[in-house]
């Protein structure tokens, strides 16, 4: 059976033509710019819907010289903090016309294909580089030609980058002075000191715990940003007898990896064992879980990443300061006061 005629799509002239306007009102009136009476604004638009039209963003784009596209690379799209800041990134600049084209650096990387040179091929009008990346001279290039916002790291690829994050050194004092209110005094840290977040997270932490009197407990296990890596931390600190009664861990899901291990030595959380987060991801806020977290308010920290790239596409716009968002601890059922030691912890006082 032969396939049917695929109909024709239509043109911004039909529109024109069904209107009886001419095609640069048709083009003012899509834009929304421009003065246009109302009975000929009224009649693009019933013209629009009658006939399906869709505009043709390719050809927009070679008449207005304008891709109206922004580039997003991720560092790693695994990371659950990211989702709401790209939802926040992505509802900003939505409403002022531009659409985000998204790539990980991390499997970029892998496969030896240029996600940079892709997207500056594309014509992206701006940049938005979401977590820490690694030393690359492409990152310096790209950043060297369009306007770049780094969201969520404490430092991007060059000089002429607006970086907006989350105050990583707050918010790990936050957390420990959380867990020494509660009465503990030996809290260990599953830390990530490879990466800028990490190396900052666990300068807070030591600072906390030096001001509140407890430098002689101070002890980090160097990991990474997973789980796996938690995990593994998580066993080194608990195999012994010297082992904390809480844990602050880099982000949540170093801080889910070590409350696997607790389960796996035969600890309760929290009863046994006291353990907190960094960034109050989704699921953090599950009720299986009830993580204690950092929150770093990524939605908001998305929109005002979008905000300053918006700015920095305004012609001759001078470049913005960075900004470190304030955090906010959200307590949850993963901490609680120490048990008392015994050989054994337990939830008796």
């Amino acid at each position: 059976m032969p396939d049917p005629v695929r109909k024709r799509a239509a043109t911004i002239l039909d529109v024109a033509a069904a209107a009886g306007v001419s095609k640069s009102v048709v083009s003012l009136v899509l834009r929304g710019t421009g003065y246009v009476s109302e009975a000929k604004r009224a009649a693009v638009a019933r013209a629009v819907i009658q006939l399906g039209y869709r505009p043709n963003a390719a050809a927009r784009a070679l008449s207005e010289s304008r891709s109206r596209t922004v580039g997003v690379v991720l560092n790693d799209m695994r990371n659950p903090w990211f989702v709401s800041a790209v939802e926040g990134l992505n509802g900003r600049l939505n409403e002022h016309g531009l659409q985000m084209i998204m790539g990980d650096f991390r499997l970029d990387s892998r496969s030896g294909e240029s996600l940079l040179k892709k997207l500056l091929e594309m014509n992206i009008e701006g940049l938005v580089l979401v977590g820490t990346m690694p030393e690359s001279p492409g990152l310096t290039a790209a950043a060297a030609q369009v306007p770049t916002v780094v969201l969520g790291a404490p430092s991007g690829p060059g000089p002429n980058v607006t970086v907006v994050t989350n105050d990583d050194d707050a918010g790990a004092r936050l957390a420990v002075a959380h867990l020494v209110s509660l009465g503990h005094r030996n809290i260990a840290h599953v830390g990530a000191p490879g990466t800028a977040v990490g190396a900052t997270r666990q300068r807070g932490y030591e600072a906390e715990m030096a001001a509140a009197g407890l430098a002689e407990f101070i002890r980090t296990v160097p990991g990474d940003l997973t789980e796996e890596a938690g995990y593994r931390a998580g066993l080194d600190l608990l195999g012994g007898a010297d082992r904390p009664t809480a844990v602050f861990a880099v982000n949540d899901m170093a801080a889910l990896g070590v409350m696997s291990a607790a389960e796996e030595r035969g600890l309760s959380v929290p009863a046994d064992l006291s353990v907190a987060g960094y960034d109050n991801t989704p699921l953090a806020m599950l009720r299986r879980i009830s993580l204690t977290s950092v929150d770093t308010a990524s939605f908001a920290a998305g929109q005002r990443a979008a905000e300053l790239l918006l700015a920095r596409l305004e012609r001759d716009a001078a470049l913005p300061q960075d900004e470190l968002l304030p955090p906010v601890l959200e307590a949850r059922g993963s901490t609680a006061a120490p048990g008392r030691w015994s050989g054994s912890f337990s939830a008796e006082e």
